[in-house]
């Protein structure tokens, strides 16, 4: 199959070309590669011709008004079908996408992204293991309360509607209840990427606990829940998430990041920034604030910040009031989703 466009590389100010429902932005790059000789636009080589006429596309034309438009100016401007192919899924891509400031409506499970998918693949050719998966994040994250269920199968239940979970649980069978050396009660972004909080019994001398949990596990996937409000600051925040995620990147695993349940810092920033930078970097995003809403206090204790406790008994109306079985189900469905997404892409 060939190679789907990368929709981040040319469009990461999609907001931009959105804010007045179009996509006029494609169109005007286009436009300025058919009158040089050769335009490079994130390796597509546009051919040499003098372009028609373009059509203006009205400010107030809806999304897909603009992109059926979009698609008539390709079809001016470029004779090649594989180039007016790869332009179309990008336009098709960036049309589907929803904005970071709409987070709070964005779906509990992702998708693969052709990101996502690029990622992964990458990671395959650098050796990871296709069956691991790893968790980088605070005290939320420990296996003793996190995911570590589905490595007991006498210690969880399902209801008929979520057996389909099965195949990844095998799949990623010793993943669950393994310790990362990038998860412990304590750390906040800036811990998961400092050598000063790496095991040194198990890490090499200056290995961060990231760099340390891929040398030693080799993982395909990565759940990222990063709840530790970094004190106070919301620019350190985003600085520390973003080196991980790139770090994650580099290492050709694919990064799953996580929205979390409460807002002790009073504006939904963390959250915010956490969309905001799924978005940016075209990476799937597991939005478990959205699930938890629907619960008593929104799946807190009165702390505003603790989960509520219940057995993972995924087919108890009575368990699922409560937030930590959320979390694991949710989890698993995100992980389930990516898996699948790009392996069968």
């Amino acid at each position: 199959m060939r190679k789907r466009a990368n929709p981040r590389n040319w469009f990461q100010n999609r907001d931009r070309l959105l804010s007045r429902g179009m996509l006029l932005g494609l169109l005007l790059l286009v436009a300025c590669g058919a009158q040089l000789d050769v335009q490079q636009i994130e390796g597509i080589r546009l051919p040499v011709q003098q372009p028609p006429k373009l059509d203006a596309v009205e400010v107030n034309t809806s999304v897909e008004e603009s992109r059926s438009t979009i698609y008539d100016q390709i079809d001016k401007v470029v004779d090649d079908p594989e180039i007016v192919e790869e332009v179309r899924v990008a336009v098709d891509d960036l049309a589907s996408r929803l904005l970071p400031e709409d987070w709070m409506n964005w779906p509990v499970v992702p998708q693969a992204t052709n990101t996502a998918i690029e990622i992964y693949n990458r990671g395959l050719a650098l050796g990871n293991n296709p069956r691991a998966f790893s968790k980088f994040g605070d005290c939320q994250n420990i296996p003793s309360m996190f995911m570590s269920t589905f490595d007991d199968s006498s210690s969880y239940s399902f209801g008929e509607e979520h057996l389909y979970l099965l195949e990844a649980i095998e799949w990623f069978s010793g993943s669950y209840a393994r310790e990362s050396q990038s998860v412990r009660s304590g750390f906040n972004a800036a811990s998961v990427v400092s050598p000063l909080w790496a095991d040194p019994e198990s890490c090499e001398v200056g290995e961060s606990p990231l760099d340390c949990e891929v040398r030693i596990y080799r993982p395909s996937f990565a759940l990222i829940s990063l709840e530790t409000w970094w004190e106070g600051d919301p620019a350190a925040y985003e600085r520390y998430v973003r080196e991980i995620i790139e770090k994650t990147i580099d290492y050709g695993i694919v990064p799953i990041i996580t929205t979390k349940a409460d807002n002790l810092e009073g504006d939904h920033r963390i959250n915010a920034t956490l969309a905001s930078l799924a978005y940016e970097y075209d990476i799937p995003l597991w939005n478990f604030w959205r699930a938890v809403q629907p619960l008593p206090n929104n799946g807190l204790w009165e702390d505003g910040f603790h989960l509520t406790y219940a057995f993972n008994q995924f087919d108890n109306a009575q368990s699922m009031k409560a937030a930590w079985p959320w979390r694991n189900l949710t989890a698993l469905q995100a992980l389930d989703a990516v898996w699948r997404g790009v392996t069968n892409s």
